[in-house]
């Protein structure tokens, strides 16, 4: 019972190290979404819900660490709704770039748009 005591307490205190990211993950979909004329968090019938339907596109929204859930999750919306696959990357610092490499080849193979959108685009 220690041990796992133990063990819970380091997986919170590990999870909490990560840096807090400048603006929340909503804060992008909406300002985005927005100016795409999309609807947000548009309900499937399975009780998930697509970030944004923005006219061919069903797109997940997520910042750029996050990038091999973000494929994994527009694919699904993409089958789900029968419109394409995209994404939106969320770049709030100079490191996130290493993941657009990945992300890119995955992309292409995939048939899947990619949209970046940086903390400037907020203001």
């Amino acid at each position: 019972m220690k041990k796992l005591l133990s063990i819970c307490i380091f997986i919170l205190l590990a999870g909490s190290t990560h840096a807090a990211n400048l603006f929340p993950e909503s804060r992008y979909q909406e300002a985005w979404c927005n100016k795409m004329g999309g609807v947000m968090e548009y309900r499937l019938d399975d009780g998930t819900r697509v970030d944004c339907m923005a006219g061919d596109y069903a797109v997940e929204v997520d910042f750029a660490p996050k990038f091999y859930e973000a494929i994994g999750q527009s694919l699904f919306y993409a089958l789900k709704t029968g419109k394409q696959a995209g994404i939106l990357i969320i770049l709030e610092n100079g490191t996130d770039g290493r993941y657009m490499d990945r992300l890119y080849w995955v992309a292409k193979a995939e048939r899947i748009r990619v949209w970046m959108i940086t903390p400037a685009e907020l203001q």
